[in-house]
């Protein structure tokens, strides 16, 4: 990762609040010129540290009332497989993420659905209709709670 210092931290949790606030706004807090905040933001963009602008949108309020975390095992684990997989569930909208892990499982998805009846449409589609998954396993969540993308941006102590 590149180098960052304690401006560009202070404005990355500024950012990860609301990627909304303007550079006047963020200047002011982190003191800084609005240019310098523009120009910061500009460089850590083209870094990959801001990997993204986006809006988080409530599943709820568009009727996807279940969230289920699925863990995944395929059948056979050769890379090109692996690639498949991941590739298809990339395609996925009701995917909100996707991880490839270590332990009992291949895969860690969560996933969102309107109700049980439409997550039971995605495992026949996604699980049952493919080859290579040997089996899941599904946790619906109860209580989501906490859910977020932000990151800690304090230094690593030593």
């Amino acid at each position: 990762m590149s180098s960052i210092d304690n401006f560009d931290r202070n404005i990355l949790r500024i950012m990860q609040v609301s990627n909304r606030t303007t550079s006047d706004q963020i200047a002011e807090q982190v003191g800084l010129s609005p240019a310098a905040v523009q120009r910061r933001v500009k460089r850590m963009r083209e870094q990959q540290i801001i990997s993204a602008d986006v809006s988080c949108v409530s599943a709820k309020a568009l009727g996807r009332n279940v969230t289920l975390i699925v863990q995944v095992s395929l059948e056979r684990e050769r890379s090109d497989l692996m690639d498949l997989f991941k590739k298809e569930m990339k395609k996925r909208e009701e995917v909100q993420q996707c991880y490839y892990v270590t332990g009992s499982a291949d895969f860690i998805l969560v996933v969102t659905a309107f109700d049980m009846e439409d997550y039971e449409r995605f495992t026949s589609d996604a699980f049952f209709e493919n080859n290579n998954v040997r089996s899941f396993q599904t946790h619906v969540v109860m209580d989501p709670v906490k859910v977020g993308l932000t990151v800690p941006v304090e230094e690593k102590k030593d």
